[in-house]
C-alpha cells in the first residue's frame, strides 16, 4: 500500500512538472519614448516600482548613436545597431533611405525579433501597439498578428487591445509590444525634466497599473514576463546629441525567468533587447548578423 501511495505521488509531481513545463512564454514590452533616466529618478511611478521590485533595473542603459526615436526602437527590435540595419534617422521608409543594411528578409526589411520568433517558436501570437505613425516603417507586418496605431498621442485604447490580446491567446507563446510616444512629446513641447514632462510619465505609470491589475484579474499576471524600455532621453526641447542627459535611459525586466536583482550597473544597450528575448522563448539559433549581447547574469 505503502508503495502505490509512493508512486501516485511521483506520478502526479511528474504530472504538475509537466504542466508547468508547457506553460507558454508571455512577455510584455512596456515602450514609453523619450523616458530618461533622469525623470525616472525624479517622477513618481508606484505601479512601475512594484512591478520590477522582484526583477532587474538599470538606469545607465546606453541607446544607439543618433539618440532618436526610429533607430533606437528598431535597434530594440532587431537586436542590431544603425551601421547594421540601416536606420539612422526617422524619415527612414524602405523605399527612400541612404545606408542599406547589412541583411534582409524577401520583401527588404531587416529580420526582427518577431520574424525570428515566427520561424522558431511554434504557435506563437504577435502583437504591435503604437501611436507615432513612422515607428512601425522599419518592421515587416506579416509577421505580426495583431497592428494597431492610435492616434493624437492617445495610447489607453491600445492599452486594452494589449490586455484582449494577452487574454484571447493565453494558450499560446506570446510577445506584446505596446508603445507611448506622449512622454517624449511633453519632452519637445515643454522641456525634459519640466513639470507636464514628469506628469506625464506619472499618468504612463498609472495606466500600466491599471492594465496590471487587468492581468491579475485575468490570472496572467505572474506567469508573464514584463520589460520596461525606451529610446533617447533629452535635454531642453530636443535630442539626438551625445550628452549623458540624451545617452542613458532606464531598462528594467522581471518574471519568471528572472533574478531578483534590483539595480545593475551592468553595461547594457538598448541593442540587447533582442537578445534577452531570444533567451526568453528558448530560441537558440539567433541571425549571426545581430550585434546586440545577452546579459546572461540576469536570468535564474
Amino acid at each position: 500500500m505503502k508503495t502505490i501511495f509512493i508512486k501516485t505521488l511521483i506520478l502526479v509531481a511528474i504530472s504538475f512538472s509537466a504542466i508547468a513545463q508547457k506553460t507558454p512564454t508571455r512577455v510584455l514590452i512596456i515602450g514609453l519614448d523619450g523616458f530618461s533616466a533622469e525623470g525616472f529618478k525624479t517622477a513618481k511611478h508606484p505601479n512601475l516600482d512594484k512591478l520590477f521590485a522582484d526583477g532587474v533595473l538599470s538606469l545607465t542603459t546606453r541607446p544607439v548613436m543618433p539618440s532618436v526615436t526610429l533607430p533606437n526602437w528598431t535597434s530594440h527590435l532587431t537586436g542590431s545597431g544603425p551601421e547594421e540595419h540601416g536606420i539612422t534617422s526617422n524619415d527612414w521608409t524602405l523605399a527612400k533611405h541612404p545606408l542599406t543594411s547589412i541583411a534582409t528578409d524577401q520583401e527588404g526589411y531587416y529580420p526582427s525579433i518577431f520574424k525570428v520568433l515566427k520561424e522558431k517558436v511554434p504557435n506563437v501570437k504577435t502583437a504591435y501597439y503604437y501611436n507615432w505613425k513612422e515607428l512601425i516603417n522599419p518592421i515587416n507586418q506579416k509577421y505580426l498578428d495583431e497592428v494597431s496605431f492610435e492616434e493624437k498621442d492617445d495610447y489607453r485604447a491600445n492599452y486594452a487591445k494589449a490586455n484582449d490580446f494577452l487574454v484571447k491567446n493565453q494558450k499560446n507563446p506570446t510577445l506584446v509590444f505596446l508603445y507611448s510616444v506622449h512622454t517624449d512629446h511633453a519632452g519637445h513641447g515643454f522641456g525634459w525634466m519640466s513639470d507636464p514632462y514628469i506628469k506625464a510619465i506619472e499618468e504612463a505609470d498609472t495606466a500600466i497599473g491599471a492594465l496590471l491589475d487587468k492581468l491579475k484579474a485575468e490570472g496572467l499576471y505572474k506567469g508573464t514576463h514584463f520589460l520596461l524600455i525606451t529610446d533617447h532621453g533629452g535635454i531642453n526641447k530636443g535630442h539626438g546629441g551625445v550628452s549623458m542627459n540624451e545617452m542613458q535611459v532606464p531598462w528594467a525586466i522581471t518574471g519568471p525567468q528572472i533574478k531578483k536583482m534590483g539595480l545593475i550597473t551592468e553595461p547594457n544597450s538598448n541593442k540587447n533587447t533582442s537578445l534577452v528575448l531570444t533567451k526568453l522563448f528558448g530560441v537558440k539559433d539567433i541571425p549571426d548578423f545581430w550585434t546586440g549581447a545577452l546579459l546572461k547574469g540576469i536570468f535564474k
